[in-house]
C-alpha cells in the first residue's frame, strides 16, 4: 500500500539517545535544553534572525495575527490549507480572498491592490508546496498601503530564495513540522521574524505571557514545543540532506515520466527548492477522478490537495475565484517520500499515462 506520504523516522536508538538528556533531568517541557538546541541548530544552519519553536504549525499563524494587533480585513489566498483561513477567522479578522497565478499556484500580486480597502490591515500569503511567492511585489504593495505581511511557509523548511532563507521574508513567517512534512518533530512548528521587538512579543505570547515565574508581560497562550518533539527534530535534522536528495530524485523521475501528460507547478526563479510535494494538474476533474480510481484500485492513495478552494467554504462567504477553483478541482498530489522506490514512481506514472491514453 502506497500513501501520498510517509513519515521519515530516524533510527529509534538515535531518538532515545537524544531524549535521554531530557529523561535523565526529568525535564520534558517548558523550554528545556533540547528545544533550545534545536532552535539554535536551525537558526545557525539557515542563517535565520530569530526562531521560536511551537507545538504545532497553526498556532504561529494565530500568534502572528494576535501579536501584530490585527483587526479588520486580511487579504489572503483561497488556495492553501484550511489553517490559513481559519486562523484569520479565529482571531476575529475577515479573510478577503485574492485569486492565484495559474502556473505558480501562489497568490497573484497583480490582483491584490484591487482588494485593498480602508479596513485592510495585512496580507497573508502561502508559499504553496514550498514555492516562494513573488515576495518583492508583495512587499512593494504592503509598503505602499502600510500593511503587515505574514507568510504561511508551512511547506518551506530548507527553501532558499535569492540565497536567503524564505523564512526571512515578510513581517512574520511560519512553518509546520508536522509528521507529514519534509522535516518534522512529530507534531510541531515554528515562527520567524527579523524584528527583535516583535520576536520578544511573540515569545511571551507563546508562553502564557510570562515574565519570569511571578510576573506577566501580558496576554499569552501555551504554544511551547515539548522536549519529546524537539528530540525527534534533533534526530531527523542530520538526515535532512539525504531526505532532500532522495525526494529530488523521485520528483525528477515523475517529471520525466509524466512530461506532456500532466501539467507541473512552475517554480519561481532563484529558488533552492525542497521537493516537499509532487502536485500535478489534469486537464479536467473527470480525468483526475478516473486516475484516482485507478490508483486506489492498485492500493495507491494520492491526495486532492488543496481541495476545495477555500473561498467556496460555507463559513467564509467568499466570492468566485476562477483560477483557484479550477486548479483546486484538477490538482492531485502524488506519493512522494523518502522510502518510496523509483520503480513505484514509474508504476504510478504508467497507471496515470495508461488511464489518460485509454480515455482518448
Amino acid at each position: 500500500m502506497i500513501h501520498v506520504t510517509q513519515t521519515f523516522l530516524p533510527p529509534i536508538e538515535s531518538y532515545q539517545r537524544i531524549l535521554s538528556k531530557s529523561w535523565d533531568k526529568k525535564w520534558i517541557t517548558n523550554r528545556g535544553e533540547l528545544v533550545c538546541e534545536l532552535e539554535n541548530k536551525i537558526k545557525t544552519r539557515y542563517n535565520i534572525s530569530n526562531i521560536i519553536l511551537t507545538t504545532n504549525g497553526t498556532l504561529p499563524l494565530q500568534l502572528a495575527i494576535k501579536s501584530l494587533h490585527l483587526k479588520g480585513e486580511i487579504i489572503t489566498t483561497p488556495f492553501s490549507y484550511i489553517a490559513t483561513t481559519s486562523s484569520i477567522i479565529w482571531e476575529g479578522c475577515t479573510p478577503v480572498f485574492s485569486d492565484i497565478d495559474k502556473d505558480t499556484f501562489n497568490i497573484d500580486p497583480a490582483l491584490i491592490e484591487d482588494k485593498i480597502t480602508s479596513k485592510t490591515v495585512a496580507i497573508i500569503a502561502t508559499h504553496v508546496f514550498g514555492n516562494p511567492c513573488e515576495v518583492e511585489k508583495i512587499e512593494h504593495i504592503a509598503d505602499k498601503y502600510d500593511l503587515k505581511i505574514i507568510y504561511d511557509a508551512a511547506h518551506c523548511f530548507g527553501v532558499n530564495y535569492k540565497g536567503k532563507s524564505i523564512f526571512e521574508y515578510g513581517t512574520v513567517s511560519t512553518c509546520s513540522f508536522h509528521a507529514t512534512k519534509i522535516f518534522h518533530t512529530g507534531e510541531g512548528g515554528a515562527i520567524f521574524t527579523s524584528d527583535i521587538e516583535l520576536h520578544n512579543k511573540l515569545f511571551y505570547h507563546h508562553n502564557f505571557g510570562h515574565k519570569g515565574q511571578e510576573d506577566f508581560h501580558g496576554l499569552g497562550i501555551n504554544a511551547k514545543m515539548s522536549e519529546l518533539q524537539a528530540a525527534m527534530g534533533l534526530s531527523v535534522l542530520p538526515f535532512f540532506n539525504k531526505i532532500l536528495q532522495k525526494r529530488k530524485e523521485l520528483y525528477n523521475t515523475y517529471e520525466v515520466a509524466l512530461n506532456g501528460v500532466v501539467k507541473f507547478q512552475k517554480m519561481n526563479a532563484n529558488t533552492d527548492y525542497n521537493y516537499s510535494y509532487m502536485p500535478v494538474i489534469f486537464k479536467t476533474e473527470a480525468q483526475l477522478l478516473k486516475c484516482i480510481n485507478i490508483l486506489q484500485s492498485n492500493n495507491i492513495f494520492p491526495r486532492r490537495y488543496f481541495f476545495p478552494s477555500l473561498n467556496t467554504l460555507k463559513f467564509v462567504n467568499g466570492k468566485k475565484m476562477p483560477e483557484s477553483e479550477r486548479i483546486s478541482s484538477t490538482i492531485l498530489c502524488l506519493p512522494l517520500y523518502f522510502d518510496l522506490k523509483k520503480e513505484d514512481v514509474i508504476r504510478i506514472s504508467n497507471l496515470i499515462i495508461n488511464t489518460i491514453i485509454n480515455e482518448c
